[in-house]
């Protein structure tokens, strides 16, 4: 893939997300009504997922097989996510929660593997990736553990300031208890967006500062722009633009303070020139 160009690249994984996302809907059947006009909206998405991928897998200088099952698991996880969430969330709104699912995993079992081969970079190796801050397992606990109420805090401050706008809406719905909110976000939504985090840490290989603000961008651009980005059935304009700027600003947040406390602070290649001199 020598002689394609980085915008060739970018263009062409473009396509393949588009046209198998277009495959999966016709063998997938969703009874969902279209919502006007959003086939532009949908296409900006997509691009916006790809480069973002094409930028994390050209720094991150992987092989086939870890760069596909990264290019995979990033945006398959944010979906499985937020779907977990929707469904206590938006119960009421008659989403085929199961055939979404199954949808995303067709769109991106596809999709990455092609992105893998377009995004390879020449002389890409097996893993030489960004070292992460912790190198003992209390190391890990500790971080793993202020990442994870981080995540909450930001999570429910967010909200607190968006609720007001979207409150009418969530009266219809099947909102859960905070008994039930908060351990979903700990136990799942929390833990899947830390290693989201942690796998662009290790693909991005950058500085601690311009780590900790390049991770926050691509994480809020995945998990929060792309989401939010397209008009759905199920979420009227106004409460979808609250949540865009509500989920925007915590996951930017978030992504950026991951980038900053699990980053070691030296580059690979720092590393390497410091061990031969």
């Amino acid at each position: 893939m020598r002689i394609l160009s980085p915008i060739h690249r970018i263009i062409l994984g473009w396509f393949v997300l588009s046209v198998v996302q277009m495959i999966a809907g016709a063998l997938m059947y969703r009874n969902v009504s279209p919502v006007p006009g959003v086939l532009p909206w949908l296409l900006a998405t997509n691009l916006l997922v790809v480069i973002v991928l094409y930028l994390a897998a050209m720094r991150s200088r992987w092989r086939f097989l870890p760069l596909t099952m990264a290019l995979f698991a990033i945006p398959f996880a944010i979906v499985l996510v937020n779907l977990a969430e929707g469904v206590f969330f938006l119960g009421n709104a008659g989403i085929a929660w199961r055939t979404e699912l199954a949808n995303s995993a067709l769109v991106y079992l596809v999709s990455a593997p092609v992105w893998a081969i377009l995004f390879l970079t020449p002389g890409a190796h097996s893993i030489e990736a960004q070292p992460l801050a912790p190198a003992s397992a209390r190391g890990w606990v500790w971080r793993l553990s202020v990442s994870d109420v981080a995540y909450l805090f930001l999570y429910f401050t967010a909200g607190m300031f968006a609720f007001p706008f979207i409150r009418e809406f969530y009266s219809t719905q099947t909102v859960p208890s905070f008994g039930t909110i908060i351990p979903l976000q700990l136990a799942l939504r929390g833990p899947v967006f830390i290693g989201i985090c942690l796998l662009l840490i290790r693909m991005l290989r950058l500085e601690r500062g311009p780590g900790a603000l390049a991770v926050g961008l691509a994480f809020t651009a995945l998990s929060g722009v792309a989401p939010l980005l397209i008009p759905n059935p199920y979420l009227p304009d106004p409460v979808r633009w609250v949540h865009f700027v509500e989920v925007g600003a915590s996951n930017f947040l978030f992504g950026a303070f991951i980038g900053w406390l699990w980053n070691k602070g030296t580059p690979p290649a720092r590393v390497v020139a410091q061990q031969a001199a």
